[in-house]
Order: structure tokens, then sequence, then C-alpha cells
């Protein structure tokens, strides 16, 4: 079974949004989902380049007019 963990990143600026969901992830056992909201314009962009890089599988799931919502798969 998937379990959802949920991170509001509304406000926190770079690079300290990245950092926060990278030691989320650490904490996150294998299948469990991390459920993200973010800033849209550089938090986006630097979060959504950081996820790729690390081989992270994400999808965005809402958008609104001044962030959207990511949801994070954890394989590992």
């Amino acid at each position: 079974m998937t379990s959802l963990k949920y991170l509001d990143l509304k406000s926190v600026p770079c690079p300290l949004n990245v950092v926060k969901i990278k030691l989320a992830l650490e904490k996150l056992s294998k299948n469990e989902q991390l459920i993200v909201e973010l800033d849209k314009g550089e938090p986006e962009e630097m979060v959504l380049k950081n996820l790729k890089e690390m081989g992270c599988l994400y999808e965005q799931i809402k958008e609104h007019d001044k962030f959207l919502k990511i949801k994070i798969l954890n394989e590992n």
C-alpha cells in the first residue's frame, strides 16, 4: 500500500526548499509518495531540475496562480 507524506514549501526560498525535499525523500520508505506544494517561478524551476538530476519520478497534480502541487514517487 502506498502512503502519502505532505510538505508545504510555499514562501520557502531557494535553495532551502530543495534541501527540505531531499531530507523528506531520505525519510520516505519504499513506495511512499511525497506531495509538495511550492511557489511558481524560481522555486519551481530549481526543485524540478534537482528532482530530474536525482532521478526522481514526479508528476504535477495541481496548479494554482501562485503555486503548484507535485507528487514525488520514492522508488529507492
